[in-house]
């Protein structure tokens, strides 16, 4: 199957290559539940010596400099309680941690979450963190124009791969909140 982004040798329903995703990520394509049917979830994959944005935009496509999005874990402090939420924005912007995203976590302070407890809590690689498959409970907050795009390029839970997933879809999964100015330029 053709992509319907990017230039990639091909695309496979997320549902026929489970075994190409983490565990967590494939469990979620297992039990799918958006009105959005499961085999729209695309699997790519891609050479994680591209990993770099500059670089993978080259190899698969300049289209998805402006289609491509970044899971981020951010964790909250207040008191001596910590919570974990999942951020999703596109490549080209970055995530308003410190204001945005504190006040919605009713936090005192906000900061990206470190490499151990992002992958730890997770179960995905870093480099591959997709919000397909958090932690249930975790708040995720969808940037407005990741929502509005029709196919996104996020991470597949593994260095290796990626998912190509309608934007819609992503704000329907577990815990998706749509933020308007989430990210910023």
């Amino acid at each position: 199957m053709r992509a319907p982004i990017g230039d990639f040798e091909t695309a496979t329903p997320a549902p026929a290559c489970l075994d190409e995703l983490t565990a967590p990520v494939a469990d979620a394509v297992r039990h799918w539940q958006g009105a959005v049917p499961a085999d729209r979830i695309l699997y790519v994959d891609t050479d994680p010596r591209w990993a770099d944005t500059a670089v993978f935009v080259e190899h698969y496509g300049q289209d998805l400099l402006e289609r491509s999005a970044n899971c981020v874990v951010v964790a909250g402090r207040r008191g001596g309680e910590t919570t974990l939420a999942a951020c999703l924005a596109l490549s080209t912007t970055r995530v308003d941690v410190n204001g945005v995203v504190r006040r919605r976590l009713g936090a005192r302070k906000a900061s990206f979450a470190s490499m151990d407890m992002a992958t730890g809590e997770t179960g995905m690689e870093y480099g591959g963190i997709t919000p397909v498959g958090l932690p249930a409970g975790w708040p995720l907050f969808v940037d407005a124009a990741v929502a509005d795009l029709p196919y996104v390029l996020v991470g597949s839970g593994r260095r290796r791969g990626k998912l190509l997933v309608p934007g819609k879809a992503l704000a329907e999964l577990p815990g998706a909140v749509v933020v308007e100015g989430l990210a910023v330029a």
